[in-house]
């Protein structure tokens, strides 16, 4: 006797919405073996019917009449794979107030409207999954939502936006300047034509604020955690690192301190040799320590049309076989069960600093500059002053770099702008966060 198919639907046709059709259709014995039932793609809404294509779909499959969907009973599952936040949003509902579940991966949409969007699926018995909206196919959200739930997370620390890993890997490994590299990840597909959200650090703090709600049950609002973009980022800054065995890297960072939770999102000087420093290319990776497990590594592709319909893929499984609607009720994300766990005063937050600043060559300087670190509770680790191929530096002025010890964010911060003021020192100073 033939099991009867369980039908779905893709809401955008887009890149990730093309390689999840694939998936379908090309490998559909594969999901009918993990799903127990074949599963058979029904309909596709798009805007424009006549628009390139970069996936062969059936004939009368493509529609851009959303209550093709939303008024077929035999589709209960939808993966919903418009960016943005509207009209994503409003589809989204539609999508659940006409009784389908839904998968999606716009992280944009559930770190600015989760809690609408769960309580309503709540209210109708429906469920979101939602793997592919952080770090592409590298399993993280059910890792923290399931596999390690039996810890206490104390910490996580991810590149998580695969765009900016590889901007900065292109200046470190082939020596390109910013708009050089950025050139080159629009060529090939990594960047979009306005990348400002992947460089000014947004969307990796957008995916922190997820994270964080999974890892910790916090509430936390993304445009309130701190964050620092790669694209005031300078060569020079790479080669100095490097020279002092690090590499830097885009890093989200969340951190249990007692019942206060440190995040922020900025370029880091990481250790060379240590996992996260080896992160190289268009990337995800992120460093998970638990109180039981200890530390764990999850590493792949963060973007891109297969890795992240992977994603989407296996949660249109789970949904279809009633994975995900056990994991949606049990977890209860988004919630009035959402713990208080609040968010550390960015300010108090304690960590070793780089700062490079361009000085006049003459004497009493450095005693000016460790002076003004001094007053502001800063010891410094090392210090160099030497040149390098450093492009920042004229005539005579050299470039001064500090490694500095434990000092709290806003001790290192109004040093920085107390030595800017010295009239022997140039503008332009640096200072980066340092995780060994």
């Amino acid at each position: 006797m033939a099991i009867k198919a369980h039908k779905v639907g893709i809401v955008g046709l887009g890149t990730v919405g093309s390689g999840v059709a694939k998936i379908l259709l090309e490998e559909g014995e594969r999901v009918r073996r993990h799903a127990g039932q074949p599963i058979e793609l029904s309909r596709v809404v798009v805007r424009d019917l006549e628009k390139p294509r970069q996936c062969e779909l059936p004939d009368k499959i493509l529609t851009t009449d959303i209550s093709e969907i939303t008024n077929d009973p035999e589709i209960s599952v939808v993966a919903q794979l418009i960016g943005g936040l509207e009209p994503a949003r409003s589809i989204m509902l539609q999508l659940l107030e006409s009784g389908k579940d839904v998968v999606t991966a716009n992280k944009a949409l559930l770190a600015e409207h989760g809690t609408e969007l769960f309580n309503r699926a709540r209210e109708l018995g429906r469920s979101i999954a939602f793997e592919a909206s952080v770090a592409g196919g590298v399993p993280i959200i059910a890792n923290l939502s399931q596999c390690l739930s039996a810890n206490q997370i104390l910490s996580l620390r991810g590149i998580l936006n695969g765009t900016s890993n590889f901007i900065v890997s292109q200046m470190e490994e082939h020596g390109a300047d910013y708009s050089q590299a950025v050139a080159e990840a629009q060529r090939l597909g990594y960047a979009e034509a306005d990348p400002t959200m992947d460089v000014d650090g947004t969307d990796a703090a957008q995916k922190l604020a997820i994270l964080a709600h999974l890892a910790f049950g916090a509430d936390v609002q993304w445009p309130d955690i701190p964050r620092i973009g790669i694209d005031g980022l300078d060569s020079t800054d790479l080669r100095w690192a490097s020279e002092l065995g690090y590499r830097v890297k885009l890093l989200a960072v969340a951190r249990l301190n007692e019942d206060n939770l440190e995040l922020h999102v900025s370029p880091t000087l990481v250790k060379l040799g240590t996992p996260l420093s080896e992160v190289r290319g268009a990337n995800n990776a992120i460093s998970v320590v638990g109180d039981m497990v200890g530390r764990v590594f999850y590493h792949g592709l963060g973007a891109g049309q297969l890795p992240t319909a992977s994603a989407v893929v296996a949660d249109l499984i789970d949904t279809t076989v009633g994975r995900s609607a056990i994991t949606f009720r049990t977890l209860d994300l988004w919630s009035e069960a959402t713990s208080k766990v609040l968010q550390t005063n960015h300010s108090s937050i304690s960590g070793r600093y780089y700062m490079r600043f361009t000085v006049e060559d003459h004497p009493g300087v450095l005693a000016d500059v460790s002076g003004s670190l001094g007053r502001n509770e800063i010891s410094i680790a090392s210090i160099i002053q030497r040149e390098i191929d450093d492009d920042n530096v004229q005539g005579d002025d050299v470039s001064l770099v500090i490694m500095t010890h434990a000092a709290t964010e806003g001790n290192a911060a109004a040093a920085v702008r107390e030595i800017d003021a010295l009239p022997s020192v140039r503008a332009g100073s640096v200072r980066m966060r340092v995780l060994d």
